[in-house]
Formats: C-alpha cells, sequence, structure tokens
C-alpha cells in the first residue's frame, strides 16, 4: 500500500511481505442495484480494503465503484473469492473475477470454504499457487478452514496462506481460540466476518453489558468496542454499513486500544451465551423458518452439532 493510504488506516504485515489495511468494508449482503453506491461512499470516505466474492455476485458492482473513483492502485486493496459456482474452478473463476472488478491482478484471492475442494485440498491449494505464481493474484489465503483443514493444506503447501477467513465474535470465541492461536503459531493472520453479531442479531445478551460499559467510560459506540475487542485478539475486522456516520466511526476503530482488562471482560461474557439464547433471540426477530437458516449462517447449529458450543 502507499504512504497515502497507510496514513489513514493502519496496515498489517503478511507472511509473503505485503501490508493489508486493518479493517475492511464488507459487500456480503449488499444488493446489486445498490452495491456501487455503497462501496464509493466507504472508499469516499476512507476505506481502502474491499471484501467481495464469486458468491456475492457483486464483483462487477465493486468494480464499477473503484474505477469510478479514479484511485491509484497502490491506494487500494480488493479481497475476492473462490466460490466454486456454476462447477467453475479456481482459474476460470479468478479469470472472470478478474474481469468483473476490472483489475489486473486480485490483491488476495480465499479459497471461500474447505467444502469447495472436494476432500483435495492439496490439489486446490496448488491451483491457488499457481495463479499466485503467473502473477493473477498477488496473496492468497483461504476462508472457514478449521485446523485440521490447515494442517492438511499446510503438509504439502510450498506457499503459505496469509489469511484465515472465519467467523470472529465474542459468543464463538472461546472455541475459535485454538484456531486462531494455530493460525498465529504458523503466521497466517485471522480475518473476522460476523464481528457485529452480538449487535445486530443478539441484543440483550451477555456481552452488552461489558461492552456498553467500555463504549460509556470511553466516549465510543458499542460497534467500535467490538471491532476493537477484534484487533486487539489480532483479528482483522470485516464490516458494512450504509451509514456514513458508521462508517466514519468504523475508519477510527484501528486506534483504539482496549485495555486487558476490558478485552477480558468481553471474553468472559461471551462463554455465557448459549444455544438456547440465540435460538429465542432469532425466532423473537425473524420466525422459526429465517431463525433456522440465519443460525446456520451464524455457525451457531453447524457448531452445536459438533459439540463446539
Amino acid at each position: 500500500m502507499s504512504d497515502k493510504t497507510s496514513a489513514h488506516v493502519p496496515v498489517v504485515k503478511l507472511n509473503d511481505g505485503r501490508e493489508i489495511p486493518q479493517i475492511a468494508f464488507g459487500t456480503w449482503k449488499i444488493p446489486e442495484d445498490v452495491c456501487t453506491l455503497q462501496v464509493t461512499q466507504a472508499v469516499e470516505l476512507g476505506f481502502s480494503h474491499i471484501d467481495t466474492a464469486q458468491a456475492y455476485r457483486n464483483e462487477a458492482e465493486v468494480g464499477k465503484a473503484i474505477r469510478g473513483f479514479g484511485l491509484h492502485r497502490d491506494d487500494f486493496w480488493v479481497t475476492t473469492k473462490w466460490s466454486g459456482l456454476d462447477g467453475k474452478g479456481p482459474r476460470q473463476s479468478c479469470l472472470e473475477s478478474l474481469d468483473k472488478l476490472g483489475l489486473k491482478q486480485i490483491d488476495l484471492y480465499l479459497i471461500h470454504s474447505p467444502r469447495l475442494a472436494n476432500e483435495n485440498i492439496p490439489g486446490v491449494w496448488e491451483e491457488f499457487e499457481s495463479l499466485k505464481k503467473d502473477g493473477l493474484v498477488k496473496s492468497i489465503g483461504v476462508s472457514n478452514f478449521s485446523i485440521a483443514d490447515l494442517k492438511v493444506l499446510l503438509y504439502s503447501a510450498k506457499i503459505k496462506p496469509v489469511v484465515n477467513q472465519i467467523l470472529f465474535h465474542p459468543y464463538v470465541w472461546e472455541k475459535t481460540r485454538p484456531l486462531v492461536e494455530f493460525m498465529e503459531e504458523h503466521d497466517i493472520k485471522a480475518e473476522a466476518y460476523s464481528a457485529l453479531y452480538p449487535l445486530t442479531s443478539q441484543t440483550g445478551g451477555p456481552v452488552d453489558k461489558p461492552v456498553d460499559k467500555i463504549a460509556h467510560k470511553r466516549n465510543l459506540k458499542p460497534e467500535q468496542v467490538l471491532l476493537a475487542w477484534v484487533i486487539a485478539h489480532a483479528g482483522i475486522p470485516i464490516t458494512t454499513s450504509s451509514r456514513p456516520d458508521r462508517i466514519t466511526s468504523y475508519l477510527s476503530v484501528p486506534h483504539i486500544h482496549l485495555s486487558k482488562s476490558e478485552v477480558e471482560s468481553i471474553d468472559e461474557a461471551g462463554k455465557k451465551f448459549h444455544l438456547k439464547h440465540a435460538l429465542k433471540e432469532a425466532v423473537r426477530q425473524k420466525g422459526p423458518t429465517v431463525a433456522f437458516a440465519s443460525l446456520v449462517v451464524a455457525g451457531w447449529l453447524a457448531a452445536d452439532a459438533f459439540g463446539l458450543i
């Protein structure tokens, strides 16, 4: 990244020597018809790191926003993911993503899920390594990989993944911690999605109390506290909003440093949350059918099924 970009948002050094902005604007769930407008707004306000994916079906809109803003290539970072849509492999998908984004190189290209590898993680990762060697992508990584998945990948990898993008919020931290520690041992950064889940989907949960207390004491917004908590655990948060005031507040998060006791108070509160509370709140907000689907997406039902909650 250039000095111009890094002056606004701090960067994190990856294991391949490149530097990634410490917070990202995510485009998951942003409809196509407003995606260009929302990404343009985020960039105008200071975001330089945009996260999208083949499965989000909005790469073309992201590309339009970037081109429309006229940024120098060194002043923005684009992450996208191979999601296996329409049965297309990594190389074909990568080429199509480049075309939609209007780029010659993707900054960071991820395997969206280990399931896409069909039990051949080494083979798929070799394809990703070839994309990097051929100059189509600058850095490569993974998403939603477990410790077991990473061990399989690392056993034969010639190039280590620079990140693993994972579900990351206080209510799953106790079980996510071993994965993050394993990643730290191998110098793989954690990108964090759904960090604001306690505020957006589980209001009234035990994490609210310490987060609100810290927010009041420091004159911060609760969402700033949660994103700062992610950074305190060495995560790179991915967040989003259509509201300019929230976007601006998110950009200040890398400069917020929580104390050890503040981080621990949120950690401890996160341990007190259980699936029954999540289901009750989801049903109240969305109804039984949508609630079940949302909990699967959020990782709760899958985690509980394997005894992780």
